[in-house]
């Protein structure tokens, strides 16, 4: 089969597509014939082994996925080759196949194309988890999405909407807000500009924002938490600018404010229940045709390194989504 294979940490440009053994299924395992992967800001990371932890080499990277399941191992029950699938795993999503265990996957809903399935999971995980369970947001609540036109972004303002508040989205293009606004977004704001917190003051009506959605990090971090409503909750999801800000202690004081942190990956070890109920809510609202992922730009297998680049630039819309076979 062909995978993406990084035999030493490097830039994607120095990472190839080779022709490897297709993975053996062993006890507990199903076997996934993938259909698309999407890319993330952390697969990128792991790629140039600049991510918190790394993976063994050599190894395949890519961890959502959407596909058909190709072979069963005896003792799982539940599954059948042919079920359409979608999921996620610690990586080896950018090949034509994958093994993983059951609770990798789950059932694709009827009419999701694989594409979309692939830009699922950690997306709306991260934005729920976020805003449900950790920043408590509640109907009629002003939410302010940084990085609006992003993958957790554009889930974001999807996942606030259907929980009823009132989404600000925050980009530094025309192009990115009208993105955000496409996908339900209330008001947007060019935060490229030095007066945008004149205006998120405006739109809000000089409460400031009660939830703040930050994949970004960096400077506009800070200035966003100067911008927080009393008794506010500013939600530190990633640092996709690149640099980790330094928050000044006295403005929690002043402010009132909450500072409070989201691991995606650590929700399944540390908050299994908290991680269950969202995933049922997730799935309650696909299944119902409440919400469909948000895909940016689709790729061929052979173009992956594009795929990352795209993901890398400012100029990114959506999930970057290479379809295999």
């Amino acid at each position: 089969m062909k995978a993406v294979i990084v035999e030493q940490y490097a830039p994607i440009d120095q990472i190839g597509l080779k022709d490897i053994a297709v993975p053996v299924v062993t006890p507990g395992q199903l076997r996934i014939r993938v259909q698309a992967a999407s890319v993330g800001f952390v697969d990128g990371l792991k790629v140039e082994g600049r991510y918190q932890t790394r993976d063994p080499l050599p190894f395949t990277p890519g961890a959502e996925f959407a596909g058909v399941i190709d072979e069963v191992a005896p003792d799982v029950q539940g599954f059948a080759p042919g079920m359409r699938v979608m999921g996620a795993a610690r990586s080896g999503a950018l090949a034509e196949y994958i093994v993983v265990p059951p609770d990798a996957v789950e059932i694709m809903p009827d009419g999701l194309q694989p594409e979309a399935g692939a830009a699922f999971r950690t997306n709306y995980l991260t934005a729920l988890y976020a805003l449900s369970e950790r920043g408590s947001l509640r109907a009629g609540e002003q939410l302010l999405v940084l990085g609006a036109a992003g993958g957790t972004g554009i889930a974001a303002i999807q996942v606030g909407k259907l929980l009823g508040a009132r989404v600000i989205a925050a980009a530094s293009t025309e192009d990115k807000r009208k993105f955000a606004a496409s996908f339900g977004a209330d008001a947007v704001i060019d935060y490229s500009r030095s007066d945008w917190r004149d205006t998120l003051k405006e739109l809000t009506g000089g409460h400031g924002a009660d939830v703040i959605f930050d994949p970004v990090g960096g400077e506009i971090s800070v200035q966003a938490f100067r911008s927080i409503a009393w008794n506010g909750r500013h939600l530190v999801v990633g640092f996709a600018s690149g640099s980790i800000p330094a928050l000044p202690f006295n403005l929690p004081l002043l402010k009132g404010g909450l500072l409070i942190g989201v691991d995606v990956a650590q929700i399944a070890r540390r908050e299994p229940l908290a991680q269950a109920r969202v995933m049922a809510q997730l799935s309650a609202w696909l299944n119902g045709g409440n919400l469909t992922p948000v895909v940016g730009k689709v790729f061929a297998l052979a173009d992956f390194r594009e795929a990352f680049k795209t993901m890398q630039t400012r100029a990114a819309l959506g999930k970057m989504v290479v379809r295999i076979g």
